[in-house]
């Protein structure tokens, strides 16, 4: 008999419940998305009155559970801002409206695209059709910045073992070792990535990994570009976990800057998500931390001052 004592090895962290105060994808609400929410108040109402037929066979198609949802589900549009605190879903086949999450811009920004784009528009339009069409520049401008903010271009995102790609577009600010991080469970490596308006805003995951746990911090709004932003301003932080052995953790924080007053996390605990899957946005500039574990045969591959993408540039790789 073998009398050599038997290796431990770690086991799967188990997911903590949603906390209290996040009752959404974008818990910190806002001008736009009270706006949107008032809409599908009256859509659903419309549906409901006129197009009874269409909601009977929406719920004939839909999947999941409505349990925890803040208003009527309906059809998959009203799953856009709750889809974290409840299972309902529909199929690909049977969502009419898939075709959103094709567009060039990010799902969560089309209102704002909307409310803000559509009145510069017609300022610029207006604008050149006066005696003094150079007045457009200025909301001509202005429009171009909105567009450009919410775009959401296609990534690449690469698969090789053991590689941890950057959850946001910017530019490294910070990389620090810790000689110790609470969820991590020892020696760390925090890597800042700042980003300003005319960065991409949507957030990847770092790993594939699962959720489990998601803390909403509301706080201030000061300069993202400044240390302090990290402790002191509205944030989120995401811990994550490797589903497979050594179930390395890691923790992404979303973190609002000077005019970023908005963030956007999809997820929910225990959710299993693939490397470089877009789980939300930070509306207009902020900063994005990446804490992962120092072990051995860890490379850390960008530098501070250095241009990364999401989901594309590979922060670390450890040896597998």
């Amino acid at each position: 008999m073998d009398s050599s004592a038997a290796v431990t090895q770690p086991a799967p962290t188990p997911a903590e419940p949603l906390a209290a105060n996040i009752r959404g994808v974008q818990p910190g609400g806002g001008v736009c998305f009270s706006i949107e929410m008032a809409w599908g108040r009256l859509r659903r109402a419309f549906l409901k009155t006129f197009r009874r037929g269409y909601v009977r066979r929406m719920a004939e198609l839909r999947e999941g559970d409505l349990r925890g949802a803040p208003h009527d589900v309906l059809d998959p549009r009203d799953l856009k801002f709750c889809s974290n605190l409840c299972s309902a879903r529909w199929a690909p086949e049977h969502d009419r409206f898939a075709w959103r999450g094709k567009l060039p811009f990010v799902r969560w920004g089309l209102a704002e695209l909307l409310l803000m784009g559509l009145p510069l528009l017609a300022l610029t339009i207006g604008a050149a059709l006066t005696p003094w069409p150079w007045l457009a520049v200025v909301p001509g401008i202005f429009l171009g910045l909105i567009v450009w903010f919410f775009r959401d271009p296609r990534r690449e995102i690469p698969q090789a073992a053991g590689l941890v790609v950057s959850p946001a577009d910017g530019v490294v600010s910070e990389v620090l070792n810790l000689d110790h991080h609470e969820f991590v469970g020892g020696p760390a490596v925090r890597i800042s990535i700042f980003l300003s308006v005319f960065n991409v805003h949507v957030n990847r995951s770092p790993a594939a990994a699962r959720v489990v746990r998601l803390s909403y911090h509301p706080g201030k709004f000061v300069d993202a570009r400044k240390p302090e932003s990290s402790i002191i301003n509205e944030n989120m932080t995401i811990c994550l976990e490797e589903p497979e052995f050594p179930y390395r953790r890691m923790v992404v924080r979303q973190i609002a800057g000077l005019l970023a007053r908005k963030i956007v996390c999809d997820l929910k605990p225990d959710q299993q998500i693939s490397r470089g899957y877009k789980f939300g946005m930070i509306k207009l500039g902020s900063r994005t931390e990446l804490v992962i574990p120092a072990e051995s045969g860890l490379a850390i591959d960008v530098a501070v001052g250095q241009v990364v993408k999401a989901g594309e540039t590979v922060m670390a790789r450890y040896a597998t």
